[in-house]
């Protein structure tokens, strides 16, 4: 009887099964015991072929080649990692090899990757599903004792397979079309198109936002303080100085009394347990980690340290199985000197509390929540950044299963001279799950920090003096940029920003992107220069600002994205054809492509792309005013257009101030085709030697041609 071979997505997870599967024997690319070979891809072995390798036509970028759709896609090998798929491609069709099993991450992409490579090497071996969602021992021999037969996971596949197709459909025609069209590199996405779209708008919020003046009145009493307000308790905004000044005046050292006080007790339940975007919006709140960064660690403790649950999932519940398991991981975690007294509150409860905010099946997709394996924990191992992850994953874990936060919020309404204010306090009635955070959290955010004033024991008609009033001038504030914590939520709720009702109720299920991926959408926007990082802020650039306005709404609508994603959801759970799928893709390039004729001629990229692979990006210092199409580039003797093969005649040779003693550079071309004109420039009269200053003009003939006009002689 042949051997069964076992292809692993990494290298490190691969020795890992192959420890709990005795295969001792190390070979090139792959270890061997008895019954197993175990050998493993480096991430994607293959990956699908460039436009060139189609049709050397496609190599040039031109226009009249658009749209890029071929019949088939194909498959081609990644260059770097060449050699081990040599090795699969042996191993897959040896005599040796009866049947192979996939254990590749349980995900989308985990299921690609193999498939990629299993046609790749035109295996037809029948092969099982090793599907797991911690890496420890036991976890690997459960999984090995419940192999499903790989073809269960066809509907996975074709649902990864339309992804990929379609990401490389839109992506290659889009960016081929708009920079053609613009002269500059426009890196275009299916989903990172619309995400930048969101910060884009946020943007034109923030710009368009005029701050405004007001003022607030604070009462000051014995040992509390009360704000004054209007109508509602919410109008405390005074917009008049005068007014304000007014209420000063006369509450000042007044004596009013307590109208009313009203209390109302609230609860607050536990967070739920994390998925991915989760963890990834408090490790940025919290630690300013980026969402990429989090994955990294996470992925680290899932596979190296073998202390969390499989990180890439996107739900926050886990299955009816797990109770047991959730037991022994409790155990583990309690033998933790610091988390030994809230585990033990856990377990002295008559029953582990395990409602529907922990077990709900229904809710559980490809992969439960992320929780603390029960492996062993070794701490001292961890960096202090894994230290910090894994300890957020455990105090949600043990949150879970605390009760209630339960607390008074007391309001207290007072009038002085016929003035209101309102105060507010609050009493906790019962800790509950917050007492964890607030003995073990290690970094608490601003709003944690944020304590409302404790009020004293009030009674209604009791006398109360204003010791003093004080007017605080105060800003309206701008919408806040985004965060990478705020932008996973709004990439996770892109429905929020959809108007149809239908489609924004559907989109509760799919936002842009998956949690797996977003990450890696957040630092291609960084990576291709259409936003910035500022402290722990996402600014897009004035690149990326343009690109939204040059698009077809459709492209930067998440409403598109959200239709894809749901279609892709439906492929998966076998409710839709994957070729239905492709066919609206198809279309959809057809319409992306002539959208992008309809040019529009005022804007200007500062990057100017140079077709092909390796060839310099060259700046773009703005529009050509000659022929108003081109735009103005940089060689070594000149600053010309663009389209001087249409004709256009501007150039400025750069030596024509060295008579004058000033060297011209970009800055100062770039300046002189927005503004026309530079003044105060320190020049040097070649007649006659006298210095001075004086404005530098592009003549209105826009030809190139430069002017000198009122020279001040230095004193």
């Amino acid at each position: 009887m042949g051997k069964i071979l076992v292809i692993a997505e990494k290298p490190s997870v691969a020795k890992d099964i192959a420890r709990v599967l005795g295969c001792k024997e190390r070979k090139e690319g792959f270890l061997a015991g008895e019954n197993y070979i175990v050998s493993w891809a480096i991430g994607h072995l293959v990956t699908l072929a460039d436009p060139e390798d189609y049709d050397e036509k496609y190599k040039k970028w031109k226009r009249e080649t658009l749209p890029i759709l071929p019949k088939k896609m194909v498959l081609k090998a990644v260059k770097k990692t060449q050699p081990q798929l040599k090795i699969l491609k042996k191993l897959m069709n040896s005599k040796e090899v009866d049947s192979l099993i996939c254990a590749t991450d349980s995900g989308r992409e985990g299921e690609l990757i193999f498939r990629y490579i299993y046609e790749m090497v035109n295996c037809k071996k029948t092969f099982q599903r090793l599907w797991i969602s911690s890496m420890t021992d036991i976890a690997i021999q459960e999984g090995f004792a419940r192999l499903k037969d790989g073809r269960e996971y066809d509907n996975l596949y074709l649902c990864a397979k339309c992804r990929s197709e379609a990401d490389w459909l839109v992506g290659m025609n889009a960016t081929r079309a708009y920079t053609l069209q613009y002269n500059a590199l426009l890196s275009i996405g299916r989903v990172q198109t619309p995400t930048l779209a969101i910060m884009v708008e946020r943007q034109k919020e923030i710009d368009a936002f005029v701050p405004e003046d007001y003022y607030e009145v604070q009462a000051m009493y014995e040992n509390f303080n009360g704000i004054w307000f209007d109508k509602k308790e919410t109008d405390t905004k005074i917009k008049k100085l005068e007014q304000a000044q007014e209420i000063v005046q006369k509450v000042q050292g007044k004596t009013g009394s307590v109208f009313s006080i009203t209390q109302e007790e609230k609860k607050q339940s536990p967070p739920l347990l994390y998925d991915l975007t989760e963890l990834q919006r408090d490790c940025n709140k919290k630690f300013g980690f980026s969402a990429q960064k989090t994955l990294s660690i996470a992925q680290d403790l899932y596979e190296k340290r073998k202390m969390i649950t499989y990180p890439r999932t996107d739900s926050r519940y886990l299955s009816e199985d797990m109770k047991q398991k959730v037991k022994n991981t409790l155990l583990k975690l309690q033998r933790v000197q610091k988390y030994t007294s809230f585990i033990s509150y856990i377990f002295s409860q008559e029953n582990i509390p395990f409602h529907k905010r922990i077990i709900d099946n229904s809710k559980v997709t490809d992969h439960h929540a992320i929780i603390p394996t029960d492996g062993k924990i070794s701490l001292e191992s961890l960096t202090e950044e894994e230290k910090k992850v894994y300890h957020v994953i455990v105090m949600c874990f043990m949150a879970v299963f605390y009760p209630q936060y339960i607390y008074m919020v007391t309001k207290v309404i007072t009038i002085v001279e016929q003035q209101k204010f309102i105060s507010k306090g609050t009493t906790v009635l019962q800790e509950g799950w917050t007492a964890i955070y607030k003995a073990l959290d290690i970094e608490k955010t601003k709003d944690e920090k944020k304590q409302e004033q404790i009020l004293p024991n009030l009674k209604q008609g009791e006398t109360v003096v204003v010791k003093q009033a004080k007017l605080l001038k105060k800003k309206t504030k701008p919408p806040a940029y985004y965060t990478e914590s705020s932008l996973l939520s709004a990439m996770e709720n892109a429905g929020r920003f959809v108007e149809d009702e239908v489609l924004k109720e559907q989109m509760k299920e799919s936002g842009l992107g998956t949690p797996a991926t977003r990450a890696a959408i957040i630092e291609r926007l960084l990576t291709v220069g259409y936003i910035i990082r500022k402290g722990k802020n996402l600014v897009p650039t004035e690149k990326g600002i343009k690109l939204i306005e040059i698009v077809p709404e459709e492209l930067k609508s998440p409403q598109t994205t959200g239709k894809w994603e749901k279609g892709l959801s439906s492929i998966a759970k076998g409710k839709m054809s994957s070729e239905r799928f492709m066919k609206s893709i198809e279309r959809y390039v057809y319409f992306l492509i002539e959208a992008s004729d309809k040019r529009k001629e005022n804007i200007v990229f500062e990057q100017e792309s140079q077709r092909g692979k390796g060839k310099k990006t060259i700046k773009s210092l703005g529009k050509c005013p000659l022929c108003q199409k081109g735009s103005i580039l940089e060689n070594t003797k000149a600053y010309y257009c663009t389209a001087w093969k249409e004709g256009c005649q501007f150039t400025i040779w750069k030596n024509t101030l060295e008579p004058y003693g000033v060297s011209l550079d970009s800055k100062i071309v770039k300046k002189l085709l927005k503004e026309k004109k530079i003044k105060d420039i320190s020049i040097v009269l070649p007649q006659t030697g006298e210095r001075g200053k004086a404005t530098l003009l592009l003549s209105n003939e826009n030809t190139g041609k430069l002017e000198w006009m009122d020279f001040i002689r230095n004193s």
